[in-house]
């Protein structure tokens, strides 16, 4: 039984993230292939939204890559990717968008962003810490060991919790800009809307797979135990 619960937790695991990466997949490919009416490229939508909302020290860097695309708060930077930077399409749009509405947090204190900041030197510990504690438990049978890492993977899941309400509302306030600027009409804001979507629930996955391998874990270990 035992046995069952624990590869059925690793293929629920499985199947979330791979349908979560799946699904954006699919959202980001429609949409990278519609051009947008006003047909300004990423770096231009992401110009206008810093301006508009007087972000002149942020600048705009281009990132090799897909996807990669992220808003770096030391270094007041928007890095937008291949797909992004110089195309004109929805998918460009969006995603300039929602960088600048990190950006746009940062300059409006919001409480999770500055959570998140703070707590990325212990998730940066925690996530070596606590693979090799649970490891070096399991050979030893030290238990206490093993609870210490799996309070570390905790620590972990709750930051990916936290990014819960960054993603979210960045996605918000980027759709917003969207909106106010005329950048995109409203058939646009919709396929727009619903790539981010996408895009924000695998955060939702790698919260719930985070959970599920904690629970995993703890299943595995108090068996043991008893």
């Amino acid at each position: 039984m035992d046995i069952v619960i624990n590869y059925g937790i690793l293929f629920f695991t499985l199947i979330i993230t791979l349908g979560a990466q799946g699904y954006i997949k699919l959202k980001y490919n429609k949409t990278s292939k519609i051009n947008t009416n006003k047909s300004l490229q990423g770096r231009e939508v992401a110009k206008k939204i810093l301006e508009k909302n007087g972000l002149n020290n942020v600048n705009i860097e281009h990132l090799s890559g897909e996807l990669t695309d992220h808003y770096d708060p030391s270094d007041k930077m928007v890095r937008l990717s291949d797909g992004v930077y110089t195309k004109t399409t929805i998918a460009a749009a969006s995603v300039a968008a929602h960088e600048c509405g990190h950006a746009i947090q940062d300059k409006d204190g919001f409480f999770f962003l500055k959570l998140r900041r703070k707590m990325v030197p212990i998730v940066n510990i925690s996530s070596k810490a606590g693979y090799y504690a649970i490891i070096i438990g399991a050979l030893f049978s030290a238990f206490s060991l093993i609870y210490l890492g799996i309070f570390l993977e905790f620590i972990i899941f709750f930051f990916q919790l936290i990014t819960l309400p960054v993603e979210f509302d960045a996605s918000k306030r980027g759709l917003n800009q969207l909106r106010e600027l005329n950048i995109l009409d409203e058939k646009e804001l919709k396929e727009a809307k619903g790539m981010l979507t996408a895009a924000a629930l695998t955060y939702v996955a790698a919260v719930a797979t985070s959970l599920l391998q904690i629970l995993r874990l703890v299943l595995i270990f108090a068996r043991r135990e008893d």
